[in-house]
């Protein structure tokens, strides 16, 4: 299926998502991975894995200021709030479905 998708249609909707999710501050990274499994930071990881492998360069702090629109460490300063024992069950469930699913 996603060989159907170009690499500039990907692109565009890669960077539509970065957008979004950079004026979605309610959408809190542990909410995110509780949800769907990934969040800001796992998309971080993935700019900065595939910059790599495209023989570029860069730094984690600078692949998570690219998805977060700012420094991490601000972006948490200005936008996390507490991890309830609740988001951390949630969050940490989602991550095993992701394991099983590998």
């Amino acid at each position: 299926m996603t060989d159907q998708i170009t690499d500039a249609a990907a692109a565009t909707a890669f960077r539509r998502l970065v957008t979004h999710l950079q004026h979605r501050h309610d959408a809190e990274n542990i909410d995110l991975m509780g949800l769907a499994g990934f969040c800001r930071n796992c998309l971080a990881d993935w700019v900065l894995e595939a910059t790599v492998e495209a023989g570029g360069s860069m730094t984690k702090e600078e692949a998570r200021a690219a998805i977060h629109g700012m420094p991490a460490s601000e972006w948490k300063q200005k936008y996390q709030t507490e991890a309830t024992p609740e988001r951390l069950k949630k969050m940490k469930e989602s991550v095993a479905k992701n394991a099983d699913a590998s």
